[in-house]
């Protein structure tokens, strides 16, 4: 299910390639500058006249060096560019995918918020990583080691000044790896609860305000905001340090060269020699300075480079999660096996990491056509039961089976062509009505608007859909915002029945309904969708009455199995949720109106 991500293609090396030749040819302009510095410096102390033309042309060269250098760092700058969007797009897609492939296990632990942190602003530091990586990681060694090499050649005096410099300027970089490194770990971290924040207050704002905990949830994301904000000025701060720090090392490294250079040239009496030695110092110093500058370069690394590694090992613990839930070797039945049956064969699940069972043993089997309901009280595991059914969680013991087959068997797309699903919260998507209802494909099939007007009237939602101006047409806000409760639900189970599955799965989809809508739908299905098997969850009586068999949860427990008129007669439970929900006197008339019937 899971795709393999290809992080870098040949292109992407191609174009890193071309980068490193660019930046080789960079550095040897940089590099040259220096001496055609040192040749007109010597041609400027000796001041003949005559050598006019060689310093116009030294110059020349000089600036061709200039302009070649330029060049060459614009293209560096494009396939830096190319990869780091390349790479990036890539990632998300890949993160995307993997999140996709998830079961609520793996979303669970990792939580929203952070995988949408991991999709987004840790996928940028990466980017940004890559795109200066090229430009600054490459070249800074490449530079520091060809200068060095030609500053070894010079006067020794200028040599020690200079290592002594790069030792400092190392030392720097250690200590702000080792101190402010941490601290950008926890940045992100921090970024995480920041998102939760937000969005736990954007969805639920209207129970913020119903409430008047405005105060409150400002205050929780004030200490969140502070929070991140004290973690940030602390690593700014400390990479603040940098730049002043570099600047007085390059101004303290030239003024020691020249000193020492004017010291030199006092000894001298020769114009010859002191003109040598004034073109050595230009050279020198021009040296100096692209140490310098790879190690200013190494530091903006540095500045970058600690929250990306973080960043990096965060997308990389997303991408390495091996899902709990795997595809099947069966995208196809075995011939001969029974269709539209759903089985519970002493089935126990406990969530993970959690040493408590929500389900004990259950077991039952619904044929194809009937509908098997379950009821309890809050927490009893009736979601839980059903949702072993789409492989949303896996049975911790015992065996689901479809259609006479372990649901572990199925690949997961066969098996969830077979089911309708409606969830306890309707889930819209911001597009139209018609793009939510014929949502996903069955088969690799799109939908047509007609299966989608069909679905829609058996799910009771034609007269509030078609009253809007623009009918199948009609905006959908993201999460269904502009839609009443019960019209989001009409438009979920109209999802389910576009599909035409062999099982519906309803986790408590009628509860926005009024009773009138909730009968009306209920006979359209059993009208339309007769031989499909339904698997519904209720806190309604009148919802599951006239379900073929019953099942009566109590913390996880089966206790109690049967139609309602049974249940009535031999389940406690059952009958005291019947009882505060009904009267006796309509119970004892519906149970007579059956009898009747």
């Amino acid at each position: 299910m899971q795709k393999k991500l290809r992080i870098v293609t040949w292109r992407e090396c191609l174009y890193a390639l071309a980068a490193v030749v660019f930046i080789v040819v960079q550095v040897w302009l940089d590099l040259t500058m220096p001496d055609y510095m040192s040749k007109i410096t010597e041609l400027a102390v000796i001041g003949d006249a005559a050598n006019m033309g060689a310093v116009l042309r030294n110059g020349g060269l000089m600036l061709g060096c200039a302009l070649g250098s330029a060049l060459s760092s614009v293209a560096v700058g494009f396939f830096a560019a190319r990869i780091a969007a390349a790479v990036s797009y890539r990632l998300r897609g890949g993160v995307f995918d993997k999140v996709e492939s998830f079961s609520m296990e793996e979303i669970g632990r990792f939580s929203t918020a952070s995988l949408i942190t991991r999709t987004t602003n840790d996928i940028m530091q990466v980017q940004m990583v890559i795109s200066m990586g090229l430009q600054v990681m490459v070249k800074a060694p490449i530079l520091a080691v060809w200068a060095i090499c030609k500053i070894l050649t010079r006067r020794w005096e200028w040599s020690v000044v200079t290592a002594a410099a790069v030792v400092i300027m190392i030392a720097m970089m250690l200590f702000i790896l080792i101190v402010v490194f941490p601290k950008f770990r926890k940045v992100q971290k921090l970024t995480d609860n920041l998102n939760a924040v937000t969005r736990e207050n954007l969805t639920g704002v209207r129970v913020v305000r119903a409430y008047n905990a405005e105060a409150y949830q400002q205050n929780k994301f004030a200490r969140a905001n502070d929070e991140l904000t004290n973690t940030q000025l602390f690593t700014s701060r400390a990479m603040a340090i940098m730049s002043p720090v570099m600047t007085l090392i390059m101004t303290g490294l030239t003024l020691a060269i020249y000193w020492i250079g004017a010291y030199m040239i006092e000894g001298l009496t020769s114009v010859a020699e002191r003109s040598e030695l004034f073109g050595q110092m230009a050279a020198f110093s021009g040296y100096a300075m692209q140490v310098v500058m790879a190690f200013m370069m190494l530091a903006m690394i540095f500045i970058i480079l600690p929250r990306a590694l973080v960043s990096v090992r965060r997308i990389a613990e997303v991408l390495r999660t091996e899902t709990s839930i795997e595809d099947g070797p069966l995208s196809a039945l075995p011939e001969g096996s029974p269709v539209g049956t759903v089985e519970f064969r002493h089935v126990s699940f406990r969530y993970p990491d959690a040493s408590e069972y929500v389900l004990h043993d259950v077991s039952f089997k619904a044929e194809r056509g009937q509908t098997v309901a379950f009821i309890g009280s809050t927490g009893s595991g009736k979601s839980t039961a059903i949702n072993l059914v789409p492989r949303f969680y896996d049975a911790t013991e015992g065996e689901v089976l479809v259609d006479g087959v372990n649901v572990r068997e199925f690949t997961l797309r066969a098996l969830h062509d077979r089911i309708g699903y409606v969830p306890q919260r309707a889930v819209m998507f911001s597009g139209t009505v018609e793009s939510n209802v014929a949502y996903g494909s069955k088969t690799g099939r799109e939908f047509t608007l007609e299966e989608v007007k069909e679905a829609v009237r058996v799910a009771q939602g034609k007269e509030f859909i078609e009253e809007k101006e623009d009918g199948y047409r009609a905006h959908v806000a993201q999460g269904g915002t502009n839609f009443s409760g019960g019209q989001k639900q009409r438009l979920a189970i109209a999802r389910a029945v576009c599909r035409q599955p062999e099982i519906y799965i309803f986790d408590d989809s009628f509860s926005a309904l009024d009773y009138k809508t909730d009968r009306l739908l209920r006979t359209a299905l059993k009208e339309e969708a007769g031989g499909a098997t339904s698997l519904i969850v209720a806190q309604r009586i009148g919802t599951i009455r006239d379900a073929d068999l019953i099942i009566v949860l109590d913390e996880g427990n089966v206790v109690g199995k049967g139609t309602h008129d049974e249940l009535m007669k031999t389940c406690e439970v059952y009958r005291e949720i019947a009882y505060s929900q009904l009267s006796k006197e309509e119970l004892e008339n519906s149970m007579g109106g059956d009898r009747n019937a």
